[in-house]
């Protein structure tokens, strides 16, 4: 029984995996020219039967995509109805990240439906809305985190380094504000003497547009659409480009050590032995009695680390086999 129940969870599992990588290739290929139509968008004449001439044209995805989306929306639509309904929990169900993203990914496909026949302006100008809003499909690619321990592993890496990502961006505004600051200075002191503005000569109209060449610069990315023409202003940005990779290699290698340790106690949780039903030893025991459920191995504090910690699961169990 236990084998045919892993067996049909496992199909489940796969379905679900099958339709959430069709969704995301559906998504991706609806932005593509050779899987869209140009259509007229018109307004009936309320005067008359006649339509007025077509005011512009716009491009929809062919039939084949918008009959597969739909297909897609319907499983995940039973999918959430099953879980909500089984969940004995309704509220933590409701709480849970991944559940808001599933709601949040099919509530604007029946909207779009409901109001494709509507003729008012009010009702086109959302459909319009919700036509830009398809992006919210891609957040899909977050269920993906029920079956693959990789990626919940890299969740929890990151919602553990929130501060060492808080620090690297006060780090990243501060080297900004700074080098944007330089630079604007250092490239006007060469400016033409019958310059009166003194930014003919140079990118860096203003402090404003020299963030985005600080950020550009201080991450190593470097588009090069921005650059330094004098040679104070090729000193600023060479030190800029140096602060950038010091300012990023501070917090990045306490990012790694979370993973690193997530990612141990994930593969430790995988190499347990499954649990099994615990054989009582004296059968006769009174249940009610004081010391019934008060061993080494059922107290509080061993359960309490054996859900946190996977180590410490293997602990314990290696204590009971002793």
């Amino acid at each position: 029984m236990c084998l045919i129940s892993g067996l049909i969870f496992q199909i489940i599992a796969f379905v679900s995996l099958f339709f959430i990588l069709v969704s995301i290739t559906n998504f991706c290929l609806e932005t593509h020219e050779v899987f869209n139509e140009l259509h007229n968008i018109t307004n009936p004449n309320p005067e008359s039967n006649t339509t007025m001439t077509p005011l512009k044209m716009e491009m929809e995805p062919k039939p084949v995509l918008t009959l597969v989306e739909g297909i897609c929306v319907v499983w995940f639509t039973f999918e959430f109805l099953v879980r909500i309904i089984c969940c004995p929990n309704k509220l933590l169900f409701i709480k849970n990240q991944l559940n808001i993203i599933d709601f949040v990914a099919i509530l604007p496909y029946y909207l779009e439906m409901s109001l494709t026949g509507v003729k008012s302006d009010a009702a086109k100008d959302v459909l319009g809305f919700l036509r830009v809003v398809r992006f919210v499909r891609i957040l899909r690619i977050f269920k993906l985190t029920r079956h693959f321990v990789g990626l919940r592993v890299l969740g929890h890496t990151l919602r553990a380094s929130v501060n060492e990502f808080c620090l690297l961006i006060i780090f990243l505004a501060l080297g900004v504000l700074i080098f944007a600051t330089m630079i604007y200075y250092a490239e006007r002191i060469s400016a033409d003497p019958q310059d009166p503005s003194g930014c003919n000569h140079t990118h860096f109209k203003n402090i404003p547009i020299g963030f985005w060449w600080a950020v550009i610069t201080m991450t190593t990315v470097g588009y090069g659409d921005m650059y330094p023409k004098t040679w104070l202003g090729m000193m600023v940005g060479a030190l800029c480009a140096l602060a950038g990779v010091l300012t990023i290699a501070m917090p990045v290698p306490i990012i790694v050590n979370n993973f690193g340790m997530y990612y141990s106690l994930a593969m430790a949780k995988q190499k347990l032995p499954k649990k099994k039903k615990k054989h009582n030893p004296n059968p006769h025991m009174v249940l009610n009695s004081a010391s019934f459920g008060k061993s080494e191995s059922n107290s509080p504090r061993n359960s309490t680390q054996s859900d946190t910690c996977p180590l410490a699961g293997e602990e314990n169990l290696g204590r009971n086999r002793s």
